[in-house]
């Protein structure tokens, strides 16, 4: 624990303080925020490639017998589908199908499951799933055995093989190798990200963590590889349309809410929430999320209100300034019939407001 904040410090935290990295307390870690310029970093990410700490995302393994059908009735994505090396993304969802937390579920072996959640969730998270009935599984927090640094941008995948000899040629998104060795490290890698960029995320043991950090950055240097904190990794996200969890969906949000019914399989049986759903689905929903750009000078952040001919119709959850875009957007939800791309909306933004349009999301796609 840091002595001032009272935050946890990732095994990475001295090589952020020796890149003179500005720090923040987020979700409970002291993390970095920026290096140096924010815009730079995003930029060298969409451009080249950059590095980030995720070290305090949490991990939680499932395993046992019953491990595939507990998981199936847990979260509503097909974990029955998921082969050996294959993860996806999936949800903690309520009985009222919010979200308690959105998740990665990696399938390490056959009855051997490991859950990826989001820092500030790992203990509620924790605690319920533990309070589902799980006969024949083990569930154990595994937060504090890994690391995790992510490599993200098109540059990726040839720096990570200078420091390598895993087979990356042909790794498809969502797959991952086990048991390899990076930089003279046991890692797991994974064919993941949360930029919209080609990229990879390295669970490793915490204490090699910073080895393997400086090293990356010692290869990546002369393609333009740098250091990334927060707000890069929040406008990366944003314009690739990945949500957020407490902006995007939270507990009083649905995945047919949120455009995420793709993560829903009604078809596989019952799991927590899935009345709801199946009734969302049949019926619909009175409310979407929407992504919109600011036509008038202005970023609106969230929780400012959003207004439809003078009368509130909801608020933004994320909102900001996108770098690759040059333009300020946001996401938002609103009432289904005012979700149609093109749709004109008011952002009010203190005493102004601003002129807003529904547009396509993501907001940005790698060619």
């Amino acid at each position: 624990m840091s002595e001032a904040t009272g935050a946890k410090k990732t095994p990475l935290y001295d090589v952020h303080v020796e890149a003179k990295a500005k720090m923040v307390d987020f979700a409970g870690w002291l993390m970095p925020v920026k290096y140096g310029s924010e815009i730079d970093e995003h930029r060298a990410v969409r451009t080249a490639a950059g590095l980030f700490d995720v070290s305090h995302m949490g991990e939680i393994r499932v395993r046992g017998e019953g491990a595939l059908d507990f998981l199936q009735g847990l979260t509503p994505n097909n974990v029955s589908r998921l082969k050996i090396g294959q993860a996806h993304y999936s949800g903690l969802l309520t009985a009222e199908a919010g979200y308690i937390d959105d998740l990665l579920v990696y399938r390490l072996a056959e009855d051997d499951f490991l859950l990826v959640v989001n820092a500030s969730n790992i203990d509620d998270d924790f605690e319920h799933i533990v309070s589902q009935p799980h006969p024949g599984c083990e569930i154990e927090n595994h937060s504090d055995r890994y690391a995790l640094i992510a490599l993200q941008g098109p540059k990726a995948p040839e720096i990570l093989a200078r420091v390598t000899d895993a087979e990356l040629d042909g790794l498809a998104y969502y797959w991952f190798l086990q048991d390899q060795k990076v930089a003279g490290a046991d890692c797991l890698i994974s064919r993941t990200g949360y930029t919209g960029e080609l990229g990879f995320e390295l669970y490793l043991a915490p204490e090699d963590a910073p080895t393997v950090w400086r090293k990356l950055i010692e290869v990546g240097a002369a393609d333009g590889l740098l250091p990334a904190g927060l707000g890069a990794r929040d406008t990366l996200r944003l314009e690739a349309g990945m949500a957020l969890y407490g902006h995007e969906i939270n507990r009083t949000t649905t995945a047919y809410e949120a455009g995420l019914g793709w993560t829903v399989k009604l078809k596989k049986g019952d799991f927590l929430g899935s009345e709801v759903l199946a009734r969302q689905k049949a019926e619909g929903v009175d409310r979407k999320l929407v992504g919109f750009e600011v036509k008038s000078k202005g970023i609106a952040r969230q929780g400012h209100r959003i207004l439809r001919d003078g009368e509130a119709v909801g608020e933004v959850c994320s909102g900001t300034f996108g770098p690759t875009l040059q333009k300020a957007i946001g996401t938002a939800y609103v009432p289904t019939e005012l979700s149609e791309v093109g749709t004109e909306l008011q952002i009010e933004v203190r005493k102004r407001v601003l002129d807003a349009e529904v547009v396509e999301m993501p907001f940005y796609k790698r060619s």
